[in-house]
């Protein structure tokens, strides 16, 4: 069912999405431009790389901002269909799939991406990046973890267990009161491990692109924000014919 949240993200999201489709049109325009001679050249690639990576930071910005309303509405998004939902790892995408990313891109030297000119240093400083962003994939993993074992702690156990005993209207107040109480907690810990997730991701772009030249860093992105994009209508379209039979 959609909630108040869920409609206004789903609102933002698809503006959002359309004007990263444009944005991965320029990135494309500029990757083929291939030839970077001037240091105006090289600060407009900057510029660009700029915009993209704000536009990532405005739609975590916004996400957070409305999971404080209703973090549930961002475990169940109603705006992703079933096959991005599937493959999302605590409400987005996993920061380790970044490095498969370029290193299939590498691996298999897609033609005209710089991504696969990567230097021996730059190649070192990705790997030492690979290892430290799965160790914190594996704390946030911890994390929830222990937020789903607390579902079965005394507090929540006693909680269900006297569900359908109380009686009289002003206990039923006062133990509604306590399970709204529950209930909050376990939100905040949603909330807590969703940013955790996110923070991850943002770690792990601005790990990457650090590492990257101006140019290697406009590949980068259009190879990222394009499997975002195809999964997306890959979902869209799966659903359509789902639809259909």
């Amino acid at each position: 069912m959609k909630g108040k949240v869920g409609e206004r993200f789903s609102e933002f999201f698809e503006k959002w999405a359309c004007q990263l489709d444009e944005y991965l049109q320029q990135l494309l325009r500029a990757s083929k431009q291939r030839v970077i001679n001037t240091v105006c050249d090289q600060r407009e690639l900057q510029t660009l790389v700029s915009k993209v990576t704000q536009h990532y930071k405005d739609y975590f910005t916004i996400k957070w901002s409305l999971a404080h309303e209703d973090v549930l509405a961002f475990f169940c998004p109603i705006w992703g269909s079933p096959l991005e939902n599937a493959y999302s790892w605590f409400t987005g995408w996993k920061p380790s799939t970044i490095f498969k990313l370029i290193d299939s891109t590498r691996i298999n030297r897609v033609p005209g991406s710089s991504l696969a000119e990567l230097t021996q240093e730059q190649l070192r400083k990705i790997e030492e990046l690979r290892v430290k962003i799965r160790l914190e994939e594996e704390k946030v993993e911890r994390e929830m973890e222990r937020q789903q074992v607390a579902m079965a702690d005394r507090k929540m156990f006693e909680l269900a267990r006297l569900t359908g005993r109380v009686k009289d209207s002003e206990t039923m107040d006062q133990f509604d009161g306590l399970v709204e109480v529950a209930m909050k907690g376990l939100m905040a810990g949603l909330e807590k491990v969703m940013k955790a997730a996110d923070c991850v991701r943002l770690r792990t772009l601005k790990g990457v692109l650090d590492v990257l030249s101006p140019l290697q860093c406009v590949d980068f992105l259009a190879a990222t924000t394009m499997l975002q994009i195809q999964l997306r209508q890959w979902g869209k379209r799966r659903d359509s014919i789902s639809r259909k039979e």
